[in-house]
């Protein structure tokens, strides 16, 4: 697909902790949708973001990081290729971690369109790991960050506590029921380690995540 008539930009950002013995062909094997998407041969061709200011995707070999902070330009097709991506991920990762993908109407202009116009934006949260506990354990870490955040507004950080157990319980008995599902040989709700995507709403996102 032409850059010049993708209809999104699409910025991928997230840390991800990989195991030591992880060499850089492995990587690059399990990062290949991305850079393949982006018409590359290979991951050092394909690193660059569509932004000169984004670092694109780096790999800390010292201290076993996968560093994205990676513009392309695409459709929605690119979503089969984040799930591919976040199956390899699960065999890499030391722990889990979450990646933002977020989806930018490369054709909405704000001084432009009408007052009533809505960009086609979207956002979705991935998460990956080497396992489903490492997977909900980054989840609930995300989770109880925004609900504090926000009941913060209105409640002192110590009044949260049961919130926080709250939360904590949801996730034992979501773990618990994955657990109990895969001893009676059934395949666990969702798959690939990605998360719900989110709406439209509170306006757009700003293009840089960090």
């Amino acid at each position: 697909m032409s850059s010049y008539n993708a209809p999104f930009e699409i910025h991928v950002h997230g840390d991800v902790v990989l195991r030591s013995d992880v060499t850089f062909e492995q990587l690059q094997d399990a990062l290949k949708p991305l850079w393949k998407y982006a018409g590359a041969r290979s991951l050092a061709d394909g690193a660059a973001s569509a932004y000169e200011d984004e670092p694109g995707i780096e790999f800390d070999a010292k201290e076993h990081v996968l560093h994205v902070c990676w513009t392309v330009n695409g459709d929605e097709d690119f979503r089969q290729n984040l799930d591919e991506m976040c199956m390899s991920l699960n065999e890499l990762a030391e722990q889990g971690a979450a990646i933002e993908v977020s989806f930018y109407d490369a054709d909405f202009d704000d001084d432009e369109e009408a007052d009533d116009a809505e960009a086609r934006d979207d956002f979705v949260m991935l998460f990956v790991g080497p396992t489903p506990a490492a997977i909900m354990q980054v989840q609930r870490d995300l989770l109880v960050e925004d609900v504090v955040n926000m009941m913060e507004r209105h409640f002192d950080g110590a009044e949260l506590g049961g919130v926080v157990a709250e939360i904590d319980k949801l996730f034992s008995e979501r773990f618990e029921a994955l657990v109990n599902s895969l001893e009676i040989g059934k395949p666990p709700r969702g798959s690939g380690g990605t998360g719900p995507a989110g709406g439209h709403g509170g306006g757009r996102r700003p293009r840089h995540l960090h």
